[in-house]
């Protein structure tokens, strides 16, 4: 079976960070969005997958060529973004002669049984029940137990029930035909070919699907949320860095901080994640993101999101800081 991950999105809600650095390669928990993913899949037995990528997608590729040589990996670029309908369509070669097929959204971190829901009887999307529906495709179940309806981001919700990017489909054949006559009959929703009106034509086509309830899901579109993923991730011990001894330096466990940062005079913690090369002096940071190679002197840091190669200096705020930005307060 093949994983198909799109990841052809700009992130417009993570700028200025994804002007620079692609949404799904943006760290939480010490490793990029997509690692965590792929690492789940991996896990679970995939060695086949399909990446769908355009913004910045040289920089997927890459990251994924440089860190999962063991995979099988093909690389489809989307020109034009018109939704996962369409990307999964200009996929179709690498697709339609599958049995079955994962589809996993790449800016989604998910905590699940991954082998439990691979041995679902029948195509099943996982879901999750949130407070506010109306930002999500969501699900109506019948009175057997059956996926009966799927709507994209309703204005009026049909349930609170939301998929949360992570799709099994078993009739692949069924969802080749949906996405071909939903292209060719130019069927929209949200001005966009969704895969939730393909999978709605397969149910309608008499199709069978379940919902698997996902226990943990964290959408990693917006830097609040970012941050909280990356504190809940935390509180878990394989995403730890214990041990950890800087020079007249406090840390506040749970933290995850690479062995080549350079950090003095600090406090660090709870909740923060630092990459690699970055250098610390001086400061108090908690409950943030740090990325690669970034300097941090003088500074109180909290709720913020600071990206790789960034300069800051005497400051005391919550920030969002892009990739390569130099602020100097002194």
């Amino acid at each position: 079976m093949k994983a198909i991950i799109p990841v052809a999105g700009i992130g417009t809600r993570l700028r200025p960070h994804t002007h620079t650095q692609p949404k799904a390669l943006i760290p939480v928990a010490g490793k990029p969005i997509l690692a965590h993913i792929v690492d789940s899949l991996t896990d679970a037995g995939f060695k086949d997958f399909v990446f769908i990528i355009g913004y910045l997608g040289e920089k997927i590729q890459s990251y994924v060529e440089d860190n999962y040589k063991h995979l099988n990996c093909t690389f489809v670029t989307q020109t034009v973004r018109e939704g996962i309908g369409h990307a999964l369509w200009i996929a179709k070669e690498h697709i339609e002669n599958e049995d079955e097929l994962l589809i996993a959204l790449g800016d989604t971190v998910f905590d699940m049984n991954m082998k439990d829901y691979m041995m679902t009887e029948h195509s099943a999307l996982g879901t999750k029940k949130v407070e506010d529906p109306r930002r999500f495709g969501v699900v109506e179940l019948g009175a057997d137990g059956f996926i009966t309806r799927l709507v994209e981001k309703p204005s009026i919700p049909v349930s609170n029930m939301a998929l949360v990017g992570i799709y099994k489909i078993k009739e692949v054949d069924m969802l080749m035909e949906a996405l071909k006559y939903n292209i060719d009959n130019n069927v929209r929703t949200k001005n966009e070919f969704q895969l939730t009106d393909a999978m709605m034509r397969m149910i309608d086509k008499g199709a069978k699907f379940v919902n698997y309830n996902v226990e943990n899901w964290f959408d990693c579109g917006k830097k609040d949320a970012l941050l909280e993923t990356n504190a809940i991730l935390l509180k878990k011990d394989e995403f730890v860095t214990k041990d950890l001894h800087f020079e007249n330096t406090i840390i506040i466990q749970p933290v995850n901080i690479d062995s080549s940062c350079h950090i003095k005079n600090s406090i660090i913690g709870p909740n923060v994640s630092i990459g690699s090369g970055t250098t610390v002096d001086n400061s108090i940071i908690k409950e943030s993101i740090i990325g690669l190679d970034a300097e941090i002197k003088n500074a109180v840091l909290h709720d913020s999101l600071i990206g790789n190669e960034a300069s800051l200096r005497s400051l005391s705020q919550s920030l969002n800081l892009g990739d390569s930005t130099e602020i100097n307060f002194e």
